[in-house]
């Protein structure tokens, strides 16, 4: 509409200048105007750069002896949000846009075309949203009779027919679609390719796949096409052309030429034959993809997207290093060191392929200079101690010479140190996932070398996923495990053809017991019998054994079970018989008597799949088997006599093969894993008609697994996507994903529980298992955004709320296990305003449906809710509740507070209005006395009210300083430091100890986005702030004159809205976008201390030597 509309109309009347932001839109704009006025584009940057207003000049300049205005057209303006990464330059661009038009005798008119999913980060900028308020445009989807006109109209001028059938299917197609006009594009240029003569036909358009698919079928075409080499560089030429989504969907991102090596005579190959497809256009600048509709309607695209996307930002922030780095000249400081360059070289070792030259040369030059960084420290070192030889030898100044010699060392030695510890830290949070003992270890140690921020911060990072300890010593892939009933010995199998039993009755700490060998093939499968007695073997040999591991650490020999006609896939054990079931690649299911271990004799031969027999599980009542087959099929099989064992149904719906399946402890629910990328959970409470209820393919990936937990809670599902993933099934028909459990580098190929559901055993292709601590410290909640947790007094419950209008009650008894106990629904919007009262008996609920409730929690397992009490015209958010319970205050996006009497809360009565904020009011909290009330706006003042008295509170003054909204406020326990956290990325101290006179006792910088929520913790010696930036940090504010941030808790989280303290001073909670909530140990002694009680094997002296070399060996746990 801009390009083909806009600009043709005003060509003759006005100066037209048409531009996209890309990653440098202040540069841009410099070079659109200084080409216009024929002038240099450095000095018209570094002009607008030191000041933006100056391009209402250029524009006024650029029209001074013609008639009309300068119309500057910013299409994709989205740009300057996913693309633009220096927040300086994206705010000196928007504020040249707005002064230009702004300013008096303006002669510039600027239209930004923005996508709808981006228009709320216009909202984040005052300047924007003021100059947008009445200027806004908003294109919706065409009409019937529009569509018509846009496919038929450019043929026929053109001189083409096309047929009445055609128009009618493409406006069918294209009616109610969101974004379907770049996929209509491409399909017409596809259908117009396939014409008939000079006439587009509807059998053209059904051949290139319709609107749908046309997109995908071309690229897939010309991907397919390509050479296997080719193909590796079309896959990274495509993510380097594709900016990720923060919360929106990813976006197409205009690349250099220089970024692909364009040069390259292969990589112009791969570039000539995308563009003449269509897929990408090229000019003399750069490279993008043609279509954004490519990334949604390419599934292809979408995997290589999903696989590593953290990779794919530690590359993307590799690639904008570099680009900075040569902006200026290559100059040092701009290169990477310490833990960024340790996490970027770690995933360069893995992607190397996936490197331009530039970028290695970025890296090869970060290295270097770190290397020669670390040899001056050592030559610093050495001249030292040649010095403190020298002044010894002068006798008269031998003393002096000597303290000087001393403190110069320990200050070189102690800087060496530092420097060293920071290093190790990196180290240890980017190897977390792979050797998770190793890094605990290694983060303590740097800690215990240099406490600084950042190594603070990598200890307290140890337990921010759930903890895995790696089972080795097999020699190949660990294909399957095993756990006795009662969860203290293991069995594993693997393709180095032996299975090897382990005690696992410390999680921690498992050591080998035996290996059972004798098997000439791949061990595919394990089982334990009922009775713990026996375990049984599958082989690739054709053979299955049975083993007497009656005493685990003697094993008798292996017996052979029957006789296979091929390879024996899978057994399983009868949870209530002495059965023994097979499964082989003939299709066949066997069922022994195994009563006597030493002859197991054949019970039944179950015939019907057509190829491998994947996997066995039976239901735990014993009475039905199922099996799953390469064929597509689940058979459920009712074996309840096995001498007369018979076909009960088969559940058809997977498109590919089926791994394996599982039944839920209760035999209701079965859940099946695919090749087709997916698992799907099946309603067989009646085993005649059994019904599907949900399918999950978040891994992207085959799916090689399901457990069950034994309480029937969670479901894990593994796949080639080398994670483990679990799911909240309490409501199996909606099954709600928990964060991923990532460690493993290889396909993740088997799932199993312990009997108490606290650990989760995986086996993998990366020759090890993995036994991994549950739930972890992340409390799984729904797809939309958590925006509050609050603690009860006592600690023991935390109420989250979330925009998807529920409430969850979460028992934090214990942190390391949190559990879900209740919920309150029947909230039509967010409720992200909860507060409870000081004796944990109510809880107050705001919400954006404009209702204000109190809910009795005394048996949070049976809220009662008391109902609605307050529905004004605007959204509640903060609430509050006064330290002795009968007051309750509440705001949200009117400009008033509202003070309440809850002394019985089924009956509350209104006793006062508070006016004074000149916008809406975001949060407020009481005074630890109950004299005082903080509230803080966005009209960018914290104000003190006197509410001594409840029905005639009073203003004592206005705490002014940030230039943003006041999004979080807190009191300090003592009640003389209030904090407040702001939208100008600052949060501030102010001493009220005169709460009619206070004043800013420190300023907190360091947050790159809104500092969303501040808290103290309840010593008054912490203080916490949560941010947009993605990370949590902390401050030691015992000395509110010197305050000194302490750790920054960067998380592998989406943005941070909300921080809450536990009672118990250490334990802090974050509610995150994702819909999770988070929580933290924020004592580095407790960290150490459960570091040390979890970790095995110890570091060696090896290992010690290796990550710190120079420094005695100290294990950090003994």
């Amino acid at each position: 509409m801009l390009r083909a509309g806009l600009l043709p109309a005003l060509a003759e009347s006005s100066v037209t200048m048409l531009m996209t932001p890309g990653s440098r839109p202040l540069q841009e704009c410099a070079v659109q105007f200084g080409a216009a006025l024929g002038l240099a584009a450095g000095g018209l940057l570094a002009e607008l750069t030191e000041h933006p207003r100056n391009l209402g000049l250029a524009a006024r300049q650029l029209v001074a002896d013609r008639e009309g205005d300068v119309v500057l057209v910013v299409d994709q303006f989205e740009e300057v949000f996913t693309l633009c990464q220096d927040a300086g330059e994206r705010a000196a661009f928007l504020s040249a846009l707005v002064t230009a038009t702004t300013e008096p005798e303006s002669r510039t008119r600027v239209v930004l075309g923005i996508r709808t999913d981006f228009y709320t980060h216009c909202a984040r900028h005052p300047e924007l949203v003021e100059a947008m308020q009445d200027a806004q445009i908003l294109v919706g989807p065409m009409s019937t009779e529009e569509l018509r006109q846009a496919i038929s109209r450019p043929a026929i001028d053109a001189g083409y027919r096309v047929e009445n059938a055609l128009v009618s299917r493409l406006v069918v197609d294209a009616t109610g679609q969101p974004g379907v006009l770049p996929l209509l594009s491409h399909a017409l240029l596809e259908t117009w390719r396939r014409r008939h003569g000079n006439t587009l036909t509807l059998t053209g358009y059904e051949s290139t796949g319709g609107i749908e698919r046309s997109v995908a079928q071309t690229s897939e075409h010309t991907f397919t096409a390509l050479s296997e080499h080719q193909q590796r560089l079309a896959n990274q030429i495509f993510l380097r052309m594709t900016a990720l989504g923060e919360g929106t969907e990813d976006t197409k991102r205009r690349i250099t030429r220089d970024e692909v090596d364009a040069d390259d005579p292969d990589v112009a190959v791969v570039l000539d034959r995308l563009a003449s497809s269509r897929l990408v256009t090229l000019d003399d600048n750069g490279i993008e993809i043609a279509h954004e509709a490519l990334i949604r309607g390419w599934p292809r695209l979408r995997e290589w997207l999903a696989e590593d996307r953290e990779g794919l930002r530690v590359h993307r922030q590799l690639t904008e290093a570099t680009d900075a780095w040569e902006s200026v000249g290559r100059d040092d400081g701009w290169l990477y060191r310490g833990a960024r360059l340790s996490i970027a070289r770690e995933w360069a070792a893995e992607h190397e392929s996936a490197l331009s030259q530039r970028e290695r040369r970025f890296l090869e030059a970060s290295e270097a200079i770190e290397n020669q960084e670390q040899a001056v420290a050592r030559r610093r070192t050495r001249r030292l101690r040649q010095l403190v030889a020298l002044l010894a030898v002068l006798l008269v100044l031998a003393t002096a010479a000597m303290v000087y010699a001393v403190r110069a060392e320990q200050t070189a030695t102690a800087q060496r140190n530092s420097a060293l510890a920071q290093k190790v830290a990196g180290q240890a949070v980017a190897m977390r996932t792979t050797n998770p003992a190793l890094a605990a270890q290694l983060a303590l140690a740097a800690y215990r070398v240099d406490p600084s921020v950042d190594t603070r911060g990598s200890v307290l990072a140890m337990f921010e996923s759930p903890y895995s300890t790696r089972v080795r010593g097999h020699g190949n892939r660990v294909n399957a495990a095993a756990l006795r009933g009662d969860g203290q010995v293991m069995v594993t199998g693997s393709w180095d053809q032996t299975a090897k039993l382990w005690d696992v009755k410390d999680p921690h700490r498992p050591h080998e017991l035996a290996t059972l060998t004798g098997h000439t093939g791949n061990v595919n499968s394990v089982s334990f019998s009922a009775d713990g007695g026996a375990v049984a073997t599958a082989g690739w040999d054709k053979t299955a054994r049975l083993w007497n591991v009656a005493d685990p650490a003697k094993p008798g020999p292996g017996v052979l079970v029957g006789e296979h006609l091929g390879r024996v896939n899978a057994v399983a054990f009868s949870p209530k018989a002495a059965v023994l079931a097979t499964s082989d690649g003939e299709g066949t299911v066997r069922l022994f008597d195994v009563r006597d271990l030493a002859k197991p004799v054949l019970a039944a031969t179950l015939t019907g799949h057509t190829g491998n027999v994947n996997g066995l599980a039976y239901a735990p009542d014993g009475r039905t088997l199922v099996s799953t087959g390469a064929d597509k099929t689940v058979r459920l099989w009712d074996v309840a006599d096995p001498a007369t064992a018979k076909p009960l149904r088969v559940v058809e719906g997977h498109t590919a093969g089926v791994h394996s399946a599982a039944f839920s402890p209760d035999g209701r629910t079965l859940a099946t894993a695919s090749i087709d990328q997916t698992t799907r959970l099946w309603n067989v409470a009646n085993l005649m008609a059994p019904s599907p209820l949900a399918t999950i393919d978040s891994h992207k990936a085959i799916v090689r697994s399901v457990a069950f937990s034994p309480d029937g809670t969670t479901l894990a599902t593994t796949g080639f996507d080398r994670a483990a993933r679990l799911w909240d099934i309490t409501d199996p028909a909606k099954p709600r994903q928990k964060p991923a459990l990532v460690g493993h580098t290889a396909a993740v190929v088997w799932a199993v529980f312990t009997p108490d559901s606290r650990t989760l055993v995986t086996a993998s292709d990366d020759q090890t298992a993995r036994m991994w601590d549950l739930p972890g410290p992340a409390i799984s909640g729904p797809a939309k955004p958590a925006c509050r947790a609050v603690f009860s007094a006592d600690g023991k419950l935390l109420a989250t709320g979330s925009q998807d209008g529920v409430v969850r009650l979460v028992d934090v008894s214990d942190t390391r296990n949190p559990r879900e106990v209740g919920k309150v629904g029947g909230f039509g919007q967010g409720v992200c305003g909860l507060a409870f009262s000081p004796d944990g008996r109510s809880l107050a609920a705001g919400s954006w449906d404009h209702t204000m409730r109190l809910i009795d929690v005394t048996d949070p397992r049976k809220p009662v809710d008391a109902g609605v009490f307050y529905r004004p015209a605007d959204e509640i958010d903060p609430v509050a509740f006064s330290p002795d319970g009968r007051t309750l205050a509440t705001a949200g996006s009117g400009h008033t507070v509202k003070l309440w009497d809850v002394a019985d809360i089924r009956r509350p009565v209104e006793l006062a209005t508070l006016t004074g904020h000149e916008d809406d009011v975001h949060s407020l909290t009481f005074s630890p006395d109950g004299r005082t009330l903080l509230t803080g706006g966005w009209d960018h003042t914290a104000r003190l009210w006197d509410v001594s008295i409840a029905k005639a509170p009073k203003q004592l003054s206005v705490l002014k300083g940030h230039s943003d909204t006041v999004f979080s406020v807190a009191y300090s326990p003592g009640g003389r430091l209030v904090a407040t956290g702001s939208a100008d990325r600052t949060a501030r101290l102010w001493d009220v100890t005169d709460p009619a006179a206070p004043r800013e006792a420190a300023l907190l910088t360091g947050h790159t986005d809104n500092v969303i929520s501040v808290a103290f913790s309840g010593d008054g010696k912490t203080f916490s702030t949560g941010s947009y930036d993605r990370s949590v940090r902390l401050w030691d504010v015992s000395d509110p004159g010197s305050v000194r941030e302490s750790a920054n808790l960067i998380d592998d989280v989406d943005r941070v809205n909300a921080v809450a303290f536990a009672p118990d001073g250490h334990t802090l909670a974050g509610s995150v976008a994702d819909g999770s909530v988070r929580l933290w140990e924020t004592s580095p002694e407790r960290a150490a201390e459960r570091i040390c009680a979890t970790v095995y094997p110890r570091i060696t002296a090896d290992e010690w030597e290796q990550h710190l070399p120079g420094l005695d060996y100290r294990p950090p746990c003994p």
